[in-house]
């Protein structure tokens, strides 16, 4: 997927409009089906970027403050950790595993939500980088894990993160445990159905707000979150495009990931047919050497929204999905569009797991 893609619809999206209310009813109530804990401070701001926009000529770019949630400084797992928290307490258990990168935002947000129903945790890292750093192996997530009492475990790139979690749980459960296992990023048909209820959430913005949305633009690793957002936005009869800005796998694994997922939580809420292949799009030119490894565009674009907007990204995730919105932008890709949103998924806690990379400038002595 490329820019050109993008441009060739823009003129179809710009005659777009929000679902009607009888739709967002519609999807509210299948939503409500689910059981559901409260963990974030929903809804999120939606919010201009002025500045960017002056900066960058193109659109008018929004962003949607999912950084703002508010669980452990908030982020975008927040949303699924609420309807994977109540499947858990449905289901009577006193353990959360779950797995991650090193610097995971989804393990920090699981240990707070496990810490706030006092469950015991356990997370298992996957050395993605190689990195033996001390402020990338013990700081940012990894610090934030520990503080809200998890244990944390490191495995081996390319280990098999589904089966050493099953490993561990059957160990648990030999000691007497009673544990419940979350996937990489809470990416499963309940995880994302928090990513359904984002979608509706926006259109119930922007209806109140009067604004007409072209495009949504955002990270995605795992899947979860692009995947609730399709299939928030089938459900909902939304000719908004759509785009992720792959951070970890191909195009094509990343696409059929999405759309694997996508179908399956669609069906989950009654929705069977309305997943269609092509609206599932990821861009993943802005991976670089691979998964949590900073880029030059990456770290550009941080540290451009931090001093024009004052808003922080992180390296691995975020900040990624960012240097793919705004290079997109310069190039033309969202010409004929009038408001581009972005989905700011939270993470700046990672920034300090990478001190260095941002060749910042020392103390001035007076």
């Amino acid at each position: 997927m490329h820019e050109a893609d993008v441009s060739a619809t823009s003129q179809q999206t710009r005659q777009s409009a929000w679902p009607s209310a009888a739709r967002r009813k519609d999807l509210a109530s299948a939503l409500a089906a689910f059981p559901r804990v409260r963990l974030g401070h929903f809804p999120t701001p939606l919010e201009p970027m002025n500045r960017l926009t002056e900066h960058l000529g193109g659109p008018r770019l929004w962003v949607k403050r999912d950084d703002c949630t508010g669980l452990s400084s908030g982020g975008n797992k927040t949303r699924k950790l609420e309807f994977l928290m109540a499947d858990a307490l449905a289901q009577g258990v006193d353990t959360i595993i779950t797995q991650g990168a090193t610097q995971s935002n989804h393990a920090r947000q699981t240990a707070a939500a496990a810490a706030r129903f006092g469950m015991a945790c356990h997370i298992l890292l996957e050395d993605r980088t190689g990195s033996d750093d001390p402020q990338y192996t013990l700081n940012g997530n990894v610090l934030l894990d520990r503080l809200h009492g998890a244990t944390v475990a490191k495995r081996r790139g390319g280990s098999d993160m589904a089966s050493e979690m099953e490993a561990l749980a059957d160990k648990l459960r030999a000691d007497g445990r009673r544990p419940y296992i979350i996937p990489g990023g809470g990416s499963n048909s309940t995880g994302a159905l928090g990513y359904v209820n984002c979608a509706l959430e926006i259109a119930e913005q922007s209806a109140t707000m009067g604004l007409k949305i072209d495009a949504l633009v955002h990270a995605t690793g795992s899947s979860g979150t692009q995947a609730g957002l399709v299939a928030g936005l089938a459900a909902l009869e939304s000719e908004i495009y759509l785009l992720g800005i792959g951070v970890r796998a191909p195009q094509e694994n990343q696409e059929s990931m999405v759309f694997d997922l996508a179908q399956r939580t669609s069906a989950r809420m009654g929705f069977d047919e309305a997943i269609r292949r092509e609206d599932v799009r990821a861009n993943c030119d802005y991976v670089g050497a691979g998964y949590g490894i900073p880029t030059q565009g990456m770290i550009e674009s941080v540290r451009l929204l931090a001093e024009i907007e004052g808003l922080l990204f992180d390296p691995v995730y975020s900040g990624k999905g960012l240097d793919g919105l705004i290079d997109l932008t310069r190039k033309g890709a969202f010409d004929g569009m009038e408001n581009v949103v972005f989905l700011h998924t939270g993470g700046s806690a990672a920034l300090f797991a990478y001190p260095d990379v941002f060749d910042l400038p020392g103390y001035q002595i007076n």
